[in-house]
């Protein structure tokens, strides 16, 4: 199910586009759908991370849910690489439809910091990340 399909797209805040996909923001997490067939690698996604940090900024924490409606590869070793252009983001998931899908984000899971990043549906995903960056903020605020 896209965001735009669903309970929740009339929280969509502002939305941003690029050739790999569609941005779709919320006051503390990014939606991101990429194109059927899209390549992401950390030269494809320059305008895509330029757009989520000029909307969160450098200190407010945020999370972002890859919501995985299309079919698209990924260069794993240039997760670490967009993962140091953000350095606000506090959790981040995946939405997978079908195995294969599921798979290929456990596979993306391997090359990240967060542990549980797969999701089954779309309001999985948005709560479990909407309370991981909740919670990041309640432990910083009291330091």
């Amino acid at each position: 199910m896209t965001i735009t399909n669903s309970n929740v797209a009339s929280q969509i805040v502002k939305q941003t586009q690029s050739k790999v996909g569609t941005v779709h923001f919320f006051n503390h997490i990014a939606v991101i759908e990429f194109n059927e067939g899209t390549h992401i690698d950390i030269n494809s996604v320059k305008k895509t991370l330029k757009d989520i940090r000029n909307y969160f900024g450098d200190s407010k924490p945020f999370g972002i849910v890859a919501n995985r409606v299309n079919s698209y590869s990924i260069s794993l070793l240039d997760v670490k690489d967009a993962r140091r252009t953000l350095p606000n983001l506090a959790a981040y998931g995946i939405v997978s439809y079908n195995s294969a899908t599921r798979m290929n984000a456990e596979i993306e899971s391997s090359f990240c910091e967060w542990k549980d990043i797969c999701f089954n549906n779309l309001y999985e995903g948005l709560d479990t990340i909407y309370h991981r960056v909740n919670g990041n903020q309640l432990i910083s605020s009291l330091n």
